[in-house]
């Protein structure tokens, strides 16, 4: 029941070097797209102060995050949600959101759903922050992610790595900015917006 996303333990350090420095000191995280749930128990158990709320759509997502979090077993890592960012989200409030790895194996809608989300749910200064492959004004930044992007515009046309001009307009009619774009292995970013404060 359990599944493994090897780019989960490749990624899972230097992902939590960013946060360490962004996240609340206390409160509940909100992961959008959890998958296999390794991140949330490796975020959990880094994070204890924080509530870890995993959530994903998919159902063999759903029973891989339930059977991590039972091997687990942290006080601090919720049971998962179902969450279609597209849908009614079932959950009112978070202090913090984390969404690794969705926006490119998504159509944009969901990217657009997402910021969309996130301004319901957050409060001024809280952290949404998204990580994945990125272009920067049109442009990839390595072959690798040219072609990881033509393969996933093979599998779904409406799938493919975002540009980061882009994702900031679309954050920022929802209310958020992006503060710090930080460069992470395997032409990699991470994307840390904040909420702007309401007016």
């Amino acid at each position: 029941m359990k599944q493994h996303a090897p780019a989960a333990a490749r990624n899972r350090e230097p992902i939590r070097e960013v946060l360490a420095r962004e996240l609340p000191p206390r409160g509940t995280v909100l992961e959008i797209a959890s998958g296999s749930g390794e991140h949330a128990v490796a975020f959990a158990r880094a994070f204890p102060s924080v509530t870890w709320q995993p959530s994903d759509p998919d159902e063999r997502a759903l029973a891989s995050i339930a059977a991590w979090r039972e091997e687990a077993a942290l006080a601090n890592l919720a049971p998962p949600l179902r969450l279609d960012v597209t849908a009614a989200w079932p959950i009112e409030r978070a202090d913090a959101i984390v969404c690794i790895n969705m926006v490119h194996i998504a159509p944009w809608e969901a990217a657009l759903a997402l910021f969309a989300g996130a301004g319901r749910l957050l409060a001024a200064e809280a952290l949404l922050f998204l990580y994945g492959p990125y272009r920067f004004g049109g442009a990839f930044t390595a072959p690798s992610n040219e072609a990881f992007d033509a393969s996933l515009r093979a599998r779904d046309p409406r799938w493919g790595v975002r540009d980061v001009d882009d994702l900031r307009a679309a954050a920022a009619g929802q209310g958020f900015d992006l503060r710090e774009t930080v460069a992470l292995p395997a032409n990699n970013h991470a994307l840390v917006f904040r909420r702007a404060e309401i007016a």
